[in-house]
């Protein structure tokens, strides 16, 4: 009885699917101060949001009976704020602590030896992903006291504090697999989370309302009167139990007003969370299958050259720390040309392996996007209202301010991790010459992006739809945006060892501002 309950238990316990590995990685970080120091940070911004949200609701110099009155809208206004914040800060630092988890063991050289053992590629991922989702759960617990005691003064339902927690633990669980998917193929940690985040927004966020504004109609988005074709809501839902942040803002509506918005025949959340499980499943096993490639070929490199074939070998090689030569292998010495600092930085491709031709190529089919957009509202006849251009220019801003943050939180970290930062400073350039040579590398690169919102503003201050006062006050915001994220980002780079953390301070500072 005993033999077969121990084989059962062997069977089907979930310590299988992680391996040695979790164990590992729970020893490490509940060694690491900077785990409890994210903690206690976590903490001060959510007490903070708290607060705001608690002084907006109840007015100091109302009287008892006013201020009992709104109690029930405090508590509702206060957890959908700690919901909120919770729900993008988990997804922020998840994207950020996988951002490294496999290219640090294959250019380490581990994942190979990992191999080795009885460790299983599916082992590698799961318990690289479990071991950072874990220390996710423990914050995401933090909160859930706060919440409780929210519910003293009503109007709150359990039903709401439990739903909100599973599509946000879902959200964050996606999120660390598609980093840690990304992080297969990409050396720097800053390439892992741009692409990361882009994608998010683009499939998640960007792709469902532009297809919901081309079949259901900017009616609905502008306020408009008119719900959606009968013919599409089917169409429409399936965004709404596939997105995790229509789903999220679609459940926090319904807190409010228990009735559905129009043209949404039904949400139902348990849906979306088995949806968004089964596509983190997915996603895992594309990246167990790629981890198992790698550590295989990497374990038998320097062993048997010719066991793969060679064009095998080849696609497999960009993955290798020692597949990693420069293109200028010609034998011609390139002159410095300027500030040395930044000629190195603005060299350096922006993603390993990308030619100049396929960024342009990149900058081109955006283009052609916004511009398919521009058209789609110019049919719709929305071109002239004032959502349409404030929804763009938040969103250029916001693309702006994420390569920002994460360019500048990188630029000296990475000189550090490559241990050429001593080098660095052995030259002859003082401090502020390296400073100002890595600020305006950034500056520089994060120009394109800028340029997206500058243009789109140009040209429609040239077509009559935005005050021409509109570009001074842009440039006035967009200059000191980027200069403040640049200098915050370099300040944490330069004060932590790694890149997570700098990014994750930086991150911090900017949501709590």
């Amino acid at each position: 009885m005993i033999t077969t309950a121990s084989r059962l238990w062997k069977t089907l316990s979930p310590v299988r699917l992680t391996g040695p590995l979790l164990d590992k990685e729970l020893r490490v970080s509940s060694r690491r101060k900077r785990n409890y120091v994210l903690r206690f940070v976590y903490v001060a911004l959510l007490t903070a949001f708290v607060v705001m949200a608690w002084r907006s609701m109840v007015v100091g110099q109302a009287s008892t009976t006013f201020q009992k009155s709104r109690m029930a809208l405090a508590g509702r206004t206060v957890v959908s704020t700690i919901v909120g914040f919770q729900f993008v800060a988990a997804q922020l630092l998840a994207v950020i602590m996988l951002s490294t988890s496999i290219s640090d063991e294959i250019y380490d050289r581990t994942l190979g030896l990992l191999m080795t053992t009885p460790i299983s590629s599916l082992q590698i991922v799961f318990g690289k992903l479990s071991s950072k989702l874990l220390q996710l759960m423990l914050l995401l617990a933090i909160s859930m006291p706060l919440l409780a005691v929210m519910r003293v003064f009503g109007g709150v339902p359990w039903a709401y504090v439990f739903s909100s927690l599973c599509i946000t633990l879902t959200a964050v669980i996606f999120a660390g697999t598609l980093s840690l998917f990304y992080s297969i193929g990409n050396r720097r940690a800053y390439v892992v989370i741009i692409k990361t985040i882009l994608a998010i927004g683009f499939f998640f966020l960007l792709l469902p309302t532009m297809i919901g504004v081309l079949r259901v109609g900017p009616a609905s988005f502008a306020g408009g009167a008119g719900p959606p074709l009968p013919s599409l809501m089917l169409f429409w839902n399936v965004f709404f139990h596939v997105s995790p942040f229509y789903a999220m803002t679609l459940n926090t509506a319904m807190l409010v007003s228990p009735a559905l918005p129009p043209g949404i025949a039904g949400f139902y959340w348990p849906v979306h969370c088995v949806i968004m499980l089964g596509l983190s499943v997915i996603l895992m096993a594309v990246s167990a299958s790629i981890v198992r490639k790698v550590a295989l070929h990497q374990a038998t490199a320097h062993v048997e050259p010719g066991a793969a074939r060679p064009g095998r070998r080849l696609r497999l090689s960009r993955l290798l720390p020692g597949s990693m030569q420069t293109r200028e292998t010609d034998g011609v010495i390139r002159r410095v040309k300027g500030w040395p600092v930044l000629w190195k930085d603005i060299r350096a491709p922006f993603i390993r392996g990308a030619e100049g031709r396929n960024s342009i190529i990149g900058l081109v089919i955006t283009v052609l996007v916004i511009l398919a957009t521009y058209c789609t509202w110019a049919r719709e006849g929305y071109l002239d209202k004032d959502f349409v251009h404030v929804s763009y220019i938040l969103l250029f801003v916001a693309i702006a301010m994420i390569f920002h943050i994460v360019l500048s939180a990188n630029s000296i970290t990475s000189e550090k991790e490559s241990q050429a930062w001593p080098i660095l400073l052995a030259t002859s350039m003082n401090d502020w010459q390296i400073l100002a040579g890595k600020a305006a590398a950034v500056l520089r690169r994060c120009l394109v992006v800028w340029l997206l919102a500058v243009g789109h503003i140009i040209l429609f201050v040239f077509l009559r739809y935005i005050h021409p006062a509109a570009i001074l006050h842009f440039i006035m915001i967009m200059v000191w945006i980027a200069v403040f994220l640049t200098s915050v980002g370099l300040y944490f780079s330069a004060r932590f060892r790694r890149t997570i953390w700098a990014m994750v301070a930086t991150f911090g500072l900017a949501l709590l501002l």
